[in-house]
């Protein structure tokens, strides 16, 4: 077996970043959970062949624009997130390998970007779907119908 325990991960890292964060409850900590196992199977920190870091492998440009055309615009968000992170100020995105909670919170920022709502908690078609619509895109090699037992799995841990 490889990778991070799923329960603790789940309870350690991702319920607490999304508590601290507000809104999406168990969705947003079921999305953001299937989202890592999607991304890296909780087993890779940085991406093989790519510019992507993080158990949910987030490319650098993804994360400076978080903070360059989101992040700044909240400071209450932002003063949470770098608590939440043991951070005092902006981090780079190497970061992301080595903090979990301040990976989680800028995926978690990427998410709450997207327009559309989150689904519902345990729904895992609908959980994959919005992770490959808001998350992984178009262009992106996630198969969202493929990954639905991943998110599946996020539900059940």
């Amino acid at each position: 077996m490889t990778g991070l325990n799923l329960s603790q991960f789940k309870a350690r890292i991702v319920l607490p970043v999304v508590q601290a964060m507000g809104p999406g409850g168990d969705a947003a900590v079921n999305l953001l959970t299937g989202t890592a196992l999607a991304e890296s199977g909780l087993s890779y920190l940085a991406q093989i062949q790519g510019p992507a870091l993080g158990l949910w492998q987030m490319e650098p440009v993804t994360h400076d624009d978080c903070w360059a055309n989101w992040l700044r615009y909240q400071p209450d968000l932002t003063d949470e997130i770098l608590h939440l992170s043991g951070m005092v100020a902006q981090q780079p995105a190497i970061t992301m390998v080595w903090n979990l909670r301040y990976a989680c919170a800028l995926a978690r920022v990427k998410y709450l970007r997207a327009p559309a709502p989150l689904p519902a908690a345990n729904d895992a078609a609908a959980l994959s779907a919005y992770h490959k619509q808001n998350y992984n895109t178009v262009l992106g090699a996630a198969n969202a119908a493929h990954n639905v037992g991943l998110f599946q799995q996020a539900i059940a841990a």
